[in-house]
């Protein structure tokens, strides 16, 4: 929150109050990643003391902006920043709308930018409209910045609730971290609340997962301390963030860990009860099929879709048919995906039953975790429990492309030209199954192989419609599909990304369909 937009437009209105008539005294750096800045009335520049410190602390992981009430710069190690201003007064501090981001103005129209974009975070000179020198070199996209375009201008009247349907952060994604506290779908006036607490909040110093957190709203965490004043608020934070011995920090970086997994299986969860629903209340293929053979008289030869009665629900059914197919075999062939449809739930039942078994092995976990008071015995039961590796990034086949289960059988599907090859070129074996669209544009689609199992064909034509559905041909009525085995697919050092060589092909017509 230290960064958030509504917390900085009262801090820059704070400053101003401090900062504007002053000069700045010196600027320099003697930590990576921090800068600090003495301002004085003028004339004062000879003392060693300034009236007014701000020490910008921009670590990759870590950005946030503090006020001490001295500070002596080392005799090494540190070097001058800035120097065009130098002996410049503040002429004024401008907060840029709806952006995480004020300046300091100074004489000869310079502009010092806060730019607190959390891992992003960079101060930027400018003289006019023109950037002179980065804190942060390395972020050299920050050469681009244009002051006269940081200004958001947003439609944030009842009207334009109204016309977002009720989605908040359309009109003001400036929220960030305080949205979760509104939850899905805050009402109008849920929302004016909330602003005005921000308008003329009371700044809140919490302990969340073990890490001091700076809120502007009084809900969620344990409350340490209060202010009124934005600048101590944040010296307080700061202070209490620098003093987490290595016990909370480590502690609060695994909590945070198994949260994260926790949300990513809850939702795997959620996604499987989903498709649950979906097979157990749609019309199921065992009874297409019934009613196919009851009508079998009716059916006329080639037809693709045909109206039928349904004796099930007392209405007439929409059927559609493979018009190379007889009406007996097209109904063997919706018993053949009523039998895979059975499959398909008991797979999805037996993946809920365990990650359901996972969900209760990570919130036993972090209860055992938030109880253990000591390093030792904390750093003995993630070894014990082989949890060390959890603040390391899992990557998934799940986190890399797109994934579907379908009755059994994974199918991955590529995001874009770059993934299109990361899929083909390393993920997918050689008995893996690879489709794409024919002639045109779009995803690579890839079946993994199951040992000792054939692809079924409701399979392969599910992976086919993504295909179709994920290709320039989304909009066909029939799209053709190259299906192959992907070790007759090869890329040469000429192709560029997501282009390969299909040596071996067969070609199906298929309606696009995610």
């Amino acid at each position: 929150m230290q960064t958030n937009y509504y917390f900085l437009r009262q801090l820059s209105k704070a400053l101003e109050e401090k900062l504007v008539g002053m000069v700045m005294a010196e600027c320099f750096s003697q930590e990576k990643d921090e800068l600090l800045i003495g301002f004085c009335t003028d004339g004062n520049q000879w003392r060693k003391s300034r009236d007014f410190y701000i020490k910008a602390v921009l670590h990759p992981d870590f950005a946030c902006l503090t006020f001490p009430d001295d500070f002596r710069r080392a005799g090494r190690n540190s070097v001058d920043l800035f120097k065009d201003l130098i002996n410049l007064k503040v002429t004024g501090i401008k907060q840029f709308l709806n952006e995480r981001a004020f300046s300091l103005q100074f004489e000869n129209n310079f502009t010092l930018l806060f730019k607190m974009y959390g891992n992003r975070s960079n101060i930027i000179l400018f003289q006019e409209n023109e950037v002179l020198d980065l804190f942060h070199n390395k972020l050299v996209i920050d050469n681009n910045v244009d002051l006269s375009t940081l200004d958001r201008p947003i439609d944030q009247s009842f009207e334009a609730f109204q016309a977002a349907e009720g989605d908040f952060r359309k009109l003001f994604p400036t929220f960030g971290k305080i949205a979760p506290a509104l939850g899905n779908h805050p009402d109008w006036q849920a929302l004016q609340e909330v602003l005005s607490q921000l308008e003329k909040p009371t700044y809140f110093i919490k302990v969340v997962n073990y890490q001091p957190v700076l809120s502007l709203l009084q809900e969620g965490g344990e409350i340490l301390r209060t202010f009124q004043d934005p600048i101590a608020a944040s010296n307080d934070f700061y202070y209490a963030y620098t003093r987490l011995n290595v016990f909370d920090k480590e502690k609060g970086t695994v909590l945070k860990v198994l949260e994260k997994r926790r949300v990513r299986t809850q939702t795997y969860i959620d996604k499987c009860y989903q498709q649950l629903s979906g097979l157990e209340t749609g019309i199921k293929h065992e009874e297409i099929a019934n009613i196919i053979m009851a009508n079998l008289h009716a059916i006329p030869e080639r037809t693709e879709v045909i109206e039928l009665y349904d004796f099930y629900r007392d209405n007439q059914l929409k059927v559609r048919l493979k018009p190379d197919y007889s009406p007996q075999k097209n109904a063997e062939s919706y018993y053949r995906k009523a039998k895979n449809e059975k499959i398909e739930i008991q797979k999805l039942m037996e993946n809920i039953e365990i990650k359901e078994a996972d969900l209760a092995e990570i919130d036993q976990h972090k209860n055992a975790i938030e109880a253990i008071e000591t390093l030792k015995e904390f750093r003995k039961y993630l070894k014990v429990n082989q949890l060390e590796q959890s603040e390391k990034q899992v990557v998934t086949v799940q986190d890399l492309f797109k994934y579907y289960q379908f009755e059994g059988f994974e199918i991955l599907v590529g995001r874009n030209a770059k993934n299109n090859d990361l899929l083909t070129q390393r993920y997918a074996r050689k008995e893996d199954l690879w489709l794409h669209a024919r002639d045109v544009s779009g995803s690579h689609v890839v079946i993994r192989k199951q040992a000792g199992k054939s692809f079924p064909v409701s399979v392969v034509e599910k992976a086919a419609a993504l295909a179709a559905y994920y290709s320039k041909r989304k909009n066909d009525t029939l799209c053709p599909v190259i299906v192959t085995p992907k070790k007759y697919i090869r890329k040469t050092r000429d192709l560029l990304e997501g282009q390969v060589i299909v040596d071996k092909e067969e070609v199906i017509l298929i309606e696009p369909n995610a």
